[in-house]
C-alpha cells in the first residue's frame, strides 16, 4: 500500500474508534489532517475571535507549518493506529 491509500484507511478509520478520542488527540488529528491535505495553514485565522474552537483548531494547525505532506499523513496514520 502507498503512503497516501494507508492515510485514506486511516481517515476512515479514525471515525470508527472504539471510544471517541480526547479533545488534545482530536485536535491534532484535525491539524494532521489539514497539513496532510492543504499545507500551511493560513496566516489569518478565523476573524471570530470568540469562535474557540475556529481559532484552537487554527492554532494547532499553524503550529504544523513546514511538515511535510509525506510527514503529516505518517504521523496521522501512526496516531490513529495508536488510538486502535
Amino acid at each position: 500500500m502507498t503512503l497516501k491509500e494507508t492515510f485514506e484507511k486511516a481517515v476512515a478509520d479514525s471515525k470508527l474508534l472504539a471510544t471517541r478520542p480526547d479533545n488534545d488527540t482530536l485536535l491534532s488529528l484535525y491539524s494532521l489532517y489539514k497539513q496532510a491535505t492543504d499545507g500551511d495553514a493560513p496566516e489569518e485565522g478565523p476573524s471570530n475571535p470568540f469562535d474557540f474552537v475556529g481559532v484552537a483548531k487554527h492554532a494547532a494547525w499553524a503550529k504544523l507549518k513546514g511538515l511535510t505532506t509525506d510527514d503529516a499523513m505518517s504521523k496521522y496514520v501512526a496516531l490513529v493506529d495508536s488510538k486502535k
